[in-house]
């Protein structure tokens, strides 16, 4: 199975770290990534760019809207993300542990769905 762990983080928690404690924490979760691709369990991480770079895109009874930004009611914001193999969910949990990032905002583990199925179904 595959799940996608999402990584929202507090800024404000974050911006409040010293750098050099950032880094340490930074160079650990890299590590960590490191690991897990070695041995087969991630398959893709990314960092996102700060939330103030973001755009959304809207589109309601055949109008568009588009704004500057998420559009959340949140301190925490979507930072990055990993997407892993895993047994099951309590495995999936087990290596979201590994990252520093619940401490700062948390750790969203959620299963992949199967798109192939998906495209089987609706006859795509």
């Amino acid at each position: 199975m595959q799940f996608l762990i999402l990584v929202n983080i507090d800024e404000a928690l974050i911006e409040a770290l010293p750098d050099d404690e950032y880094d340490a924490l930074m160079r650990g979760c890299l590590r960590h990534a490191d690991e897990l691709k070695a041995q087969g369990t991630l398959v893709m991480a990314q960092q996102l760019e700060a939330p103030s770079t973001a755009r959304t895109l809207r589109q309601r009874g055949g109008e568009e809207r588009v704004t500057d930004g998420p559009f959340a009611e949140t301190r925490e914001l979507l930072a990055g993300f990993n997407l892993i193999n895993a047994r099951d969910e309590e495995e999936a949990m087990r290596i979201a542990r590994g990252f520093p990032w619940a401490r700062y905002g948390s750790l969203e583990v959620r299963p992949v769905a199967d798109m192939e199925a998906e495209r089987r179904r609706v006859g795509a």
